[in-house]
């Protein structure tokens, strides 16, 4: 979206107000699917979900491949927007709940390893100006680009195995049983996880007849202290890794490369493609030692690390790589496996859907008021505020979010009850 913004402004004519909802409005329109992807997930199973979300994705991307005006962009948006918002959900849950507890961590990260390929190369392609191409060829290109990644991740969701933790809430203990066995590394782990399972499974569980009320309650209403502290952990990294300002320079990098001088397409694409590419290789770091060095140590380096170059990006916009590569490497990865891996089993869908409601509203605030608070602070006012939400998320890390690493995800209500 970032390098494409160029190019929108100058094709369509839009103002930066016009530029701040297009940027930000998939966040306020994930709303509607986050907030129903708990229901879904548990009424539809995790890889029904996908396969429902992949329908949204191929839609959207049509309509938008085909848009011409902003209107249509808008539109086109909202209809990707539910697609994202049930993926995103689903997905962190599902790696969660399949992933063995030795390699959690490096399988829930693995995921955003194609979440920021995809964003690299769709820079690289504006660099290129694959976007020069006219009538029906490029027309043909752009439809297929935007549709063939969901196609594709329709038909693999349908290979996949459906998550264990979810057979088991059915009873369905032997198919349950099959899945561990694949994804363990011995039929003993497997047994020995079956086991910690089913022990989860025996607490009260809501029914499905009352749409998940009761859950919301225990959640939100009546928690007991246990959830009451990982509802605290999932709801405060949820916030400040958005809070930290990543989508302020995500979305407007070229914005924040022409204040620091650079007057040419070229250069400012050339300075946003350099950005992603720090940003998926320590993507790719974080995802290698999240399982060796443990969750809380990358995110209190993260944290540190993104305060002192939000500092910084308040002199000199030259920190924006050092920025990229400190959010990437614990806090970008981190929260959403954090988030996921914590929740006990009954409230795994809810307080997913919860947290990721914070995050995008979290995003959609900073995305859509960027560019306005730039103009009233000044930019490097914005990254001193940014720096100083980066030192309190360093804080609450240390203070709040004990280490998870190798333990299994029904042992996480001994960890919080202590």
């Amino acid at each position: 979206m970032s390098g494409a913004q160029l190019f929108i402004r100058e094709d369509l004519g839009l103002s930066d107000a016009q530029i701040e909802v297009l940027a930000g409005s998939i966040n306020v329109f994930m709303l509607m699917s986050i907030l129903a992807a708990d229901w879904a997930a548990d009424l539809l199973r995790r890889r029904g979900t996908l396969v429902l979300a992949n329908v949204f994705l191929m839609a959207g991307a049509l309509a938008m491949s085909l848009g011409s005006s902003y209107s249509v962009l808008m539109a086109a948006r909202c209809i990707t927007s539910i697609g994202s918002g049930f993926s995103v959900v689903v997905t962190s849950v599902y790696n969660a709940e399949i992933s063995p507890a030795s390699m959690r961590g490096f399988l829930s990260s693995f995921l955003d390893v194609y979440v920021h390929q995809p964003r690299f190369t769709s820079e690289l392609r504006v660099q290129l100006r694959l976007r020069r191409l006219a009538g029906a060829p490029w027309l043909a290109y752009h439809v297929r680009r935007r549709l063939l990644p969901p196609v594709l991740l329709a038909v693999g969701v349908l290979a996949m195995p459906e998550s264990p933790r979810w057979l088991a809430m059915r009873g369905r203990h032997a198919d349950a049983r099959a899945v561990l066995v694949r994804t363990s590394d011995t039929p003993a782990e497997a047994d020995l996880r079956l086991e910690e399972i089913k022990q989860a499974v025996r607490e009260p569980q809501v029914s499905d007849s009352d749409g998940g009320s009761n859950v919301w309650k225990e959640l939100l209403i009546r928690p007991s202290a246990s959830v009451r502290r990982i509802l605290v952990c999932v709801v405060g990294v949820n916030f400040f890794q958005q809070a930290s300002g990543i989508d302020s320079l995500v979305l407007y990098s070229p914005l924040v490369f022409r204040k620091d001088g650079m007057s040419s397409n070229k250069a400012v694409l050339g300075a946003t493609v350099a950005a992603g590419v720090v940003k998926m290789c320590f993507v790719l770091v974080a995802t290698l030692f999240s399982d060796r060095l443990g969750r809380r140590p990358l995110l209190l380096a993260s944290t540190a690390g993104v305060a002192a170059s939000m500092a910084s990006l308040g002199v000199t916009t030259l920190c924006v790589l050092a920025f990229m590569a400190a959010f990437s490497i614990g806090f970008g990865k981190l929260a959403g496996t954090y988030s996921a891996e914590i929740m006990p089993l009954r409230l795994r869908a809810q307080g997913a859907s919860l947290g990721t409601a914070v995050n995008r509203l979290t995003s959609a605030l900073v995305s859509m008021t960027f560019i306005s608070l730039a103009d009233a602070m000044t930019m490097p006012g914005c990254f001193f505020l940014y720096a100083g939400v980066g030192a309190a998320a360093c804080a609450f890390v240390y203070a709040r979010m004990p280490e998870t690493k190798g333990r299994s995800l029904e042992d996480m209500d001994v960890l919080f009850a202590k």
